[in-house]
């Protein structure tokens, strides 16, 4: 195995990862409470469709759908023993997606949270949160997958056992963790705790940062905070397009193409290496936010009022620091709608 995300940031100024898995498969046909994993199987052939749509709107990355590929997410639709079939299968469809990409195109193996709650607060041991990883990694490998991609952890303790599951399967990796409560992800953890965090493990990430959250402002915010600690890893970015909002019985994410291109020139500003899109992402968002970042001068990182005129309002006066908040944010509004 090589790593080939790492080959391809010394080729390139930037990586365009994807978009919203879940959106696109809803998109699709799949129905709220199903396992997304179970269409591995079932619909291969919509498996490589949601991977083409990153491809040919210009992503150099994207993501397996294994997200709740764990033992323990899996149970919940009496699939635990599927582990490794059902995330060999997710990254094998998406091997073949990139092998046959006219350039150089990298498969992540999606690794989500558990769903359990670690000790010491929860009744889920480390090491038994670093097995269910495991078993996912070594699906993955198997499958084909260039590294493991840690996505949306809130829990320190959590973060740690996926490392230690990457490197039992000896794969590179990258982890992300969402930020989404003042500034904070749900279980405390800052900005600046997350990137002295990653300097503890002794695998430490290819990259980090975040995804998720409740809006590009907010994720933008946090990058800032990151970057101001002076790691020298490069920083991941995939916020969600906008704000979710209930219409018509439907989920609808409010950010436009338009918007998330913005987003993702202001995401290189802040400091962002890795670049991309979350809930509510479709091939048109990364196709406009490709074209920004192509063609586009990156400015000087930019303030917090110049990131609301662009994007829209923080969620909170909360910036995730250890000892401030940011100024109020929340009486402005979005530019686009």
């Amino acid at each position: 195995m090589t790593d080939a995300l790492s080959k391809l940031l010394k080729e390139r100024d930037y990586i365009l990862t994807d978009g919203a898995t879940g959106t696109t498969l809803f998109n699709m046909g799949l129905q709220a409470g199903d396992a997304p994993e179970l269409w591995n199987v079932g619909h291969p052939d919509r498996i490589r469709a949601l991977y083409q749509v990153a491809v040919e709107a210009g992503s150099d990355l994207f993501l397996t759908n294994t997200f709740g590929g764990t033992a323990a997410r899996l149970k919940l639709h009496n699939a635990q023993d599927r582990v490794f079939e059902l995330n060999k299968l997710g990254a094998e469809l998406g091997r073949d997606v990139a092998d046959n990409a006219t350039r150089t195109v990298v498969v992540a193996g999606s690794v989500g949270p558990t769903g359990e709650i670690l000790e010491p607060i929860g009744s889920l041991s480390e090491a038994h949160a670093t097995e269910m990883f495991h078993e996912q990694a070594e699906g993955l490998k198997a499958g084909g997958a260039d590294l493991l991609w840690v996505e949306t952890i809130s829990a320190p303790e959590e973060y740690k056992a996926a490392a230690k599951a990457a490197a039992l399967a000896d794969m590179p990796w990258c982890g992300t963790m969402s930020f989404d409560t003042a500034g904070r992800t749900m279980m405390g953890l800052t900005s600046a705790r997350m990137a002295a965090l990653v300097e503890t493990l002794p695998n430490p990430p290819i990259a980090f940062g975040a995804n998720c959250g409740v809006g590009a402002s907010d994720l933008l915010r946090t990058i800032l905070g990151m970057k101001a600690t002076g790691t020298e890893r490069p920083l991941i970015a995939k916020g969600n397009a906008g704000i979710p909002k209930y219409v018509d019985g439907h989920i609808h994410y409010d950010g436009t193409p338009e918007l998330m291109a913005d987003y993702a020139v202001l995401a290189r500003a802040c400091g962002a290496t890795i670049i991309g899109g979350c809930c509510g992402t479709t091939g048109e968002h990364l196709r406009q936010m490709r074209e920004a970042l192509d063609t586009r001068e990156i400015p000087p990182v930019p303030s917090l009022d110049q990131i609301t005129a662009a994007l829209g309002a923080f969620s909170s006066e909360a910036d995730g620091t250890e000892t401030a908040s940011a100024p109020t944010r929340a009486t402005r509004r979005r530019r686009r709608s």
